[in-house]
């Protein structure tokens, strides 16, 4: 029996228990899946700087931070960057993805610039949240936004909707809104426990600087790095030809955060694991052949000859199906070195993060321990 052939033989059991049961809880098992879905909407003005930057270096560990106790979930970010009129942009919207990896790209792109008066577009940044964002429906999803930044809105905007009519359509939604306020300015801490008080969330103060951002490196980063690095090799793009492009630049981009970042090429590859228990995934955001053969979202007999790269294209169907399990066989068995390094990787960080000053407050402290205590309510 192929490794394909097992892999489908194991659904089609699953399909045999789900018909055992009653329609509406085998169809329940087989559809309910928990939607948790966060969106920052982010103060990119110049006093920002600080904290853009170690937002950058850990945005992976936020991401695991949800993916922990969650690995059947759906796991949907998003990001609103913000300033204010007369700066190069107003808002600018990176709707709510599943593609993580394209949402660390937009970030770290990402300048703190502008901002020549002191309040902010805070009112039209809250309303691209809640009423631009492509929000998942349902009692089941979980939605969170973080507010951060560090000056307070213009309440004299009369094209604006102001925060109170937002955050009213924010309850409606079930969307819990956080304000993270940088800094200790009165005028902006007055705003933001209101906002948090009404949109059912927390008012959280940290340094203006983001606070000190905990970097731990492990004894085990190299080994995972390498490791990453051979999974990323099984990885075939298909598609339409920007899209296999986007799957390529992708993986090497997770070669280049290694090289730059060695911490946070682990938070990746620690997330991107726990993401792989039920996908296979080796790279978030589809594209990937052997993935979406391997978890039976295509088939291969299906697909094109001019969506599949040129190294499956020239091969006989027979020999592409060998080259396409082999695949398969070799992620499999890196996933499984790797989930044994990750967890020996994460024990590490829990315990070296449990030493550290328990007043210390951070950016990424403050967001990974709010999304567990409300994801858990």
């Amino acid at each position: 029996m192929t490794f394909i052939t097992t892999l489908r033989a194991g659904l089609g059991t699953l399909a045999l228990v789900c018909a055992a049961l009653p329609f509406s809880a085998a169809l329940s098992q087989a559809v309910a899946k928990p939607t948790i879905e966060v969106a920052f909407v982010l103060d990119t003005t110049g006093s920002m700087g600080g904290l853009i930057e170690g937002a950058k270096r850990k945005i992976w560990s936020i991401a695991t931070a949800i993916a922990d106790g969650n690995a059947d979930a759906d796991i949907r970010m998003g990001l609103v960057t913000y300033r204010d009129i007369g700066d190069d942009y107003v808002t600018k919207t990176y709707d709510l993805t599943t593609d993580i990896q394209d949402l660390y790209a937009n970030l770290l792109a990402v300048k703190a610039r502008g901002g020549g008066d002191w309040p902010e577009s805070v009112n039209e940044a809250l309303d691209v949240a809640v009423n631009k964002l492509q929000w998942t429906p349902g009692s089941e999803a979980r939605r969170i936004i973080f507010l951060v930044g560090d000056a307070p809105p213009h309440m004299d905007y009369a094209q604006d909707t102001k925060y109170p009519t937002t955050l009213a359509v924010a309850k409606q939604k079930g969307i819990v809104v956080n304000a993270v306020l940088a800094g200790n300015a009165r005028d902006t801490e007055r705003v933001w426990r209101d906002i948090a008080q009404n949109g059912n969330g927390r008012f959280i103060p940290i340094p203006q600087d983001g606070g000190e951002v905990v970097v731990i490196e492990t004894p085990f980063d190299g080994e995972i790095i390498i490791l990453q690095n051979e999974i990323n090799g099984t990885v075939i793009p298909y598609g339409p030809r920007a899209l296999q492009k986007r799957t390529e630049e992708k993986a090497r981009q997770l070669s280049e955060v290694a090289v730059a970042a060695p911490a946070a090429a682990s938070d990746m590859a620690s997330y991107l694991n726990k993401r792989s228990v039920s996908s296979s995934e080796a790279i978030t955001g589809g594209g990937d052949l052997v993935s979406d053969v391997g978890t039976g979202h295509r088939k291969l007999d299906t697909i094109k000859d001019d969506e599949l790269p040129e190294t499956l294209r020239k091969l006989p169907p027979a020999q592409r199906s060998a080259a396409l399990e082999e695949k398969l066989k070799t992620r499999a068995t890196l996933n499984a070195k790797l989930a044994k390094l990750v967890a020996k990787r994460d024990a590490f960080v829990a315990e070296h993060r449990a030493k550290a000053p328990q007043k210390q407050s951070s950016f990424d402290r403050v967001v990974e321990e709010t999304l567990k205590k409300q994801i858990a309510r």
